[in-house]
């Protein structure tokens, strides 16, 4: 990778971070009214309000509290809740877990079924089992991830009985019984994910299998399955890590429907129960921090993507 490309790489990802610390500041900030009593609300004393004013530094202009509060984030204070007194960052990374579980269980779930879905459409294209895996994938991807997380809460809690509607049992408990409770939500999420997986992976695998070395691998006697899932498959799967690199950053926040309706105790619940107890500084400390770990994904896929394709550690300036 040229030190062009790293440059102006490593540029994209300071500016972007510079640009969510910014939102995530102004949040709070701009709120009208004075910040200290709608952080305080019942609790607030003259004592409480004025040291909370000092803490923030209320009374100094806007860009010098910002200066002031990212470099307490620099250091690793992200704030504290009012209620509680606990620290923000100690807060979500006890709730981090559960919500990364999700996410990379939901990851391996869609393309567990989209990369075999995917070739088999590839290969078959233009049969009616085709036309079928389009149309249901189409319909999986016109329906809300909450709609699927209903009906698989009726099918398999309510009338068959045999996954838990709610809750969540800690890997370090049962394992069983943690797969049991993430099942459903994995499941939800996994069934909105796999059709863009698919019909990406379906339409790159297409383009590919007409290429000379393909033809090659079919002169020479290839069996069939080798070729698809060795020389075909690699070659049409960057465009598909790259999205799935972007599904895991969104999933950091996108989960909160999901997280919320089956009860999981993760980053996106906590989101939401920070703004029903009115814990602005939670809150803004939540949005910073799925703001850059959307920004860590990204660069991560980056990376892996390189990987997986060598050429771009070549390319020239």
């Amino acid at each position: 990778m040229t030190a062009r490309r790293i440059f102006w790489g490593t540029g994209g990802v300071l500016a972007t971070t510079f640009a969510v610390s910014v939102v995530a500041f102004l949040l709070i900030a701009l709120m009208p009214g004075d910040l200290a009593l709608l952080i305080l609300a019942d609790s607030a004393t003259p004592e409480r309000v004025a040291a909370l004013r000092a803490e923030l530094a209320l009374d100094d202009p806007l860009w010098q509290r910002y200066l002031h509060w990212l470099g307490n984030v620099l250091q690793g204070d992200l704030g504290r809740a009012i209620h509680s007194g606990e620290r923000t960052l100690d807060v979500i990374l006890s709730r981090l877990p559960v919500t990364i579980e999700l996410i990379i269980l939901t990851q391996i779930v869609a393309l567990g079924l989209a990369i075999p879905l995917g070739i088999w459409s590839a290969y078959r294209r233009g049969s009616s089992a085709d036309h079928a895996t389009l149309v249901g994938s189409l319909a999986l991807l016109s329906t809300p991830s909450f709609v699927i997380a209903l009906g698989l809460i009726y099918l398999f809690a309510l009338h068959l009985q045999w996954l838990p509607a709610t809750g969540f049992v800690p890997l370090s408990e049962s394992v069983s019984g943690n797969l049991a409770s993430v099942a459903l939500p994995v499941l939800a999420l996994a069934l909105n994910e796999v059709p863009v997986y698919l019909r990406l992976l379906r339409s790159e695998m297409i383009g590919t299998l007409q290429q000379n070395f393909i033809a090659l691998a079919r002169g020479v006697g290839l069996p069939t399955r080798r070729i698809l899932f060795e020389n075909a498959l690699r070659p049409s799967s960057l465009n598909l890590i790259t999205v799935v690199g972007i599904n895991m950053g969104r999933l950091m926040g996108g989960a909160i429907i999901i997280e919320t309706m089956f009860a999981l105790p993760g980053v996106g619940q906590l989101l939401v129960e920070s703004v029903y107890q009115q814990e602005y500084l939670m809150t803004q400390g939540i949005v910073l921090f799925v703001g850059v770990a959307f920004i860590a994904i990204n660069l991560l896929t980056d990376l892996v993507y390189a990987i997986v394709d060598p050429r771009l550690l070549r390319e020239g300036s």
